[in-house]
């Protein structure tokens, strides 16, 4: 059972049950080679001796360093304290085997809580995991033998794509327990996740993981928003967790200041802000993510996803 913290509020994971808290500790920026590993690690440990549970993190960040400083992180007695997930970029079988069993190795533990197939960014990507030498059935096999848990994907490309993954997860009997998106001010204006995306996982109770509510703090250049607004405008959604990138102690005691102050917004609140962002935000020009191939990890190493299925390969034009 989770602890309760005065710094922070809790919220479920969808249908799964589980207690997270509201803000989630992003994995990225804790393994760049300027970060001090000292500093990453006090970060962590700061970061869940005060409350927050959900740590998020991938196989392919800053070429493993992420995981590995966070693992250490969680030895003398913090893992049990943490709600751990990772991501997975490998579409095949044996790619995922591989990338799954580097993260438990990485992260110096028995099973990872949440496993998510990363960077859903192409049309083509949920068929190539639910082919039958798909990466979905490692993590099935996996769940079985009880290195994860629940098993989600992300993206933050277009919404329609998340749709498109939920729908051939259906047509394969599966329901996904987290799906993890784009959800900030600007995301409201243009290509919105959550106009397209959050109604349907709130529909399924399927866990919703937010992220990029500062875009890295590409949205702050804006000079529309201030960070706290940013993060109130992100849990004020249907989400379960809110993660930010976390670099420093500053950025630690704002993610726990975003808490402290935030309060369910009305809709006149709520339109107020939209109303500051909307001009801004109209072209997706601090978003990145979505008109840019600059965050798209996988485009840049397709050999992170691994072979085509094999019925594939004998198509394929020679």
């Amino acid at each position: 059972m989770t602890e309760a913290h005065p710094e922070m509020s809790y919220r479920i994971l969808g249908r799964t049950g589980e207690r997270v808290s509201a803000i989630g500790l992003g994995g990225w920026h804790l393994g760049f080679s300027n970060q001090d590993e000292q500093l990453s690690i006090r970060i962590v440990r700061e970061a869940i001796d005060r409350g927050i549970n959900f740590l998020d993190n991938s196989w392919d960040y800053n070429d493993g360093a992420s995981e590995i400083r966070m693992g250490k992180a969680l030895r003398d007695g913090y893992r049990p304290k943490a709600f751990l997930m990772t991501k997975i970029d490998g579409r095949s079988k044996t790619e995922a085997q591989r990338q799954l069993d580097e993260s438990l190795r990485r992260l110096g533990t028995e099973y990872i809580d949440l496993v998510q197939h990363h960077e859903i960014l192409r049309y083509e990507d949920p068929h190539r995991i639910f082919d039958e030498e798909g990466a979905h059935h490692t993590l099935m096999k996996a769940r079985d033998a009880g290195k994860i848990r629940y098993i989600g994907f992300t993206g933050h490309k277009d919404p329609h794509i998340h749709l498109y993954m939920l729908q051939v997860a259906a047509a394969h009997g599966f329901t996904f327990d987290t799906v993890q998106m784009p959800l900030n001010v600007m995301d409201a204006h243009y290509r919105s996740f959550e106009r397209i995306v959050l109604p349907e996982l709130v529909k399924q109770h399927i866990g919703v993981l937010g992220m990029k509510s500062l875009a890295n703090g590409i949205i702050l250049r804006s000079g529309t928003v201030t960070a706290i607004e940013c993060l109130h405008y992100a849990l004020n959604l249907p989400t379960s967790v809110v993660i930010t990138g976390i670099d420093s102690m500053e950025r630690l005691e704002q993610a726990f200041h975003a808490v402290r102050t935030f309060r369910p917004m009305n809709d006149v609140e709520r339109n107020a802000l939209l109303a500051k962002t909307a001009r801004a935000a109209s072209r997706g020009e601090f978003e990145l993510f979505k008109t840019t191939s600059i965050f798209d990890a996988t485009a840049t190493n397709p050999e992170w996803l691994g072979e085509e299925p094999e019925r594939v390969q004998r198509v394929m034009p020679q």
